[in-house]
């Protein structure tokens, strides 16, 4: 074989080999964001003594209130605090006394170790979409979720590479019963992924039962001694903690897993319609949470969550992406950091009722303030349609697209000698182009952040493709995900009995649908 024949041949099984690359399976996911870029501080010193001192005032003179939970208030009332009836009033300084037990971070670890995170410090950890009743697609329709339905979201997390965490309840399965579909749903994130989850919170039994069979999943000793769930607790605002939300996190911080104490607000009806005033709330409802769970147990790992809308005074509708929003969610990472704790907020919120431009344009505006804000767990990360009532499929792999630019983003600039880029300048000189030099050849991989979703064609080659629309590419997207979907491995003796586990919890129990 001749010189050239040869030489051909190579560049062939070259080109071969590069195409099987791209075309190849690959399952990956970038670890957890660690900023290299300043917080946004959008309040002063004084304003943030003011909102420290009021909130002290709220819980001294005004109280909270612990219901249905005798235990909690002989728990207030040994610690110091004035419980009358189920009204809590805490002397000032006392709530904050009693958080400085908890860490400052805390790594919540996943089955898989090389996906465990850091949640707290500079980190930023991404979850999807939790809560919603319904789902959509773009062939579908808007529908209520089923079980079925839940399983692909956490395949699609799963296969996600920008999106960090399995999440929880990525959209609630109703068409299994409300007491037993919390079983299914970790059995999901259990087998179906091997990122970091949620546990249960809907009823104290059933965070036990989390805890349990993450002790089936890594063992009763490491669970004990790790962190290995993250868990939403919802403050019942204005200043009121329930027995069940409470219930839950005495489980799980007695058993020393992680809870978002998160005061749940929209702006107006739970909260004053002023952003001072509804951070001195917000701050006020997590210090009583957040100490009552270190009165549970010192040192428990917790997040200060704050999730806050507006309310659209015409329609009453809560309402997202706007700048009073925004202003708070930067004030609450203030606070947050004043008191040497992870932050939870943002994600992918918006009121749109389709995948549409008014989504993208609040998304993008809640995504990127969380960024600059300082979140350390962003839940609805991606998935979040129609103020959190819709799990939308095309909505999470948009979304988990543009996490990837958070990604770039937060590496900041760098400023070494290849980034300066000197030789390129000098080689190309006035006149030229740098499609050629060598600088350009050695970093056009990594130079630039690109989208796996969005199109960049030319209007002539997009048009003979058939002209799509983001949904479009989105709807594809979702369908090759699912089809390259490739189950993590687990210990075939571990799996049996987590499915033993659920079938003994499942028999004994009548279903129920309340």
């Amino acid at each position: 074989m001749s010189d050239t024949g040869a030489r051909r041949r190579g560049r062939g099984g070259g080109g071969a080999a590069r195409r099987a690359e791209r075309t190849a399976v690959r399952i990956e996911t970038a670890r957890y964001i660690e900023r290299n870029i300043p917080n946004f501080e959008i309040l002063t010193e004084e304003a943030l003594e003011i909102i420290e001192a009021n909130a002290e005032t709220v819980l001294a003179e005004v109280g909270v209130n612990f219901v249905n939970n005798p235990a909690a208030l002989e728990r207030w009332r040994e610690a110091g605090a004035d419980v009358e009836g189920e009204r809590v009033r805490i002397p000032r300084g006392l709530a904050r006394q009693l958080c400085a037990t908890a860490p400052q971070s805390f790594t919540q670890h996943a089955r898989n170790p090389e996906k465990n995170v850091v949640i707290g410090g500079k980190g930023l950890v991404f979850a999807p979409v939790y809560g919603p009743p319904f789902v959509r697609d773009a062939t579908g329709g808007r529908r209520y979720a089923t079980m079925e339905d839940f399983r692909t979201f956490v395949k699609l997390g799963y296969m996600s590479k920008w999106l960090h965490h399995s999440g929880g309840t990525v959209c609630e399965p109703t068409d299994l019963p409300v007491n037993k579909r919390h079983l299914d749903m970790l059995l999901a994130h259990m087998t179906l992924s091997d990122k970091p989850f949620m546990g249960s919170v809907t009823e104290p039994s059933r965070a036990q039962d989390s805890v349990e069979m993450c002790e089936v999943l890594f063992g009763r000793d490491f669970v004990q001694q790790n962190t290995v769930m993250t868990s939403l607790i919802n403050i019942n605002s204005p200043l009121t903690f329930d027995d069940v939300m409470m219930g839950a996190l005495e489980v799980y911080a007695k058993n020393n897993q992680a809870c978002i104490v998160s005061p749940f607000i929209v702006g107006g009806a739970m909260a004053p319609v002023s952003v001072a005033g509804t951070l001195t709330q917000v701050l006020a409802e997590v210090l009583a949470g957040i100490a009552y769970s270190q009165l549970v147990r010192p040192g428990a790992p917790v997040i200060f969550g704050a999730f806050v809308t507006s309310i659209d005074m015409n329609s009453g509708a809560p309402t997202f992406g706007t700048p009073e929003a925004s202003h708070i969610l930067y004030g609450a990472g203030q606070l947050a950091r004043r008191m040497n704790l992870p932050f939870r907020s943002g994600g992918s919120l918006c009121g749109s009722k389709l995948p549409d431009a008014q989504a993208a344009y609040e998304t993008a505006n809640t995504l990127n303030t969380a960024l600059m804000g300082g979140v350390n767990f962003m839940l609805h990360a991606c998935g979040w349609l129609e103020g959190g009532l819709v799990s939308s499929f095309e909505k999470f792999v948009m979304d988990a697209d543009q996490l990837g630019a958070l990604h770039k983003l937060a590496e900041g600039i760098a400023v070494d000698e290849n980034a300066q880029a000197m030789d390129a300048i000098r080689e190309v000189g006035p006149g030229g182009h740098y499609l050629g030099c060598a600088h350009t050849q050695a970093n056009f991989k990594s130079a630039f952040w690109r989208s796996e979703l969005l199109d960049y064609k030319p209007f002539e080659t997009w048009d003979e493709a058939g002209a799509r629309d983001t949904q479009m590419l989105a709807t594809d997207r979702v369908a090759k995900l699912l089809e390259t979907y490739q189950q993590p491995q687990l210990d075939p003796a571990i799996a049996e009995a987590l499915d033993a586990y659920v079938a003994e919890k499942k028999a004994a129990m009548p279903d129920a649908f309340m």
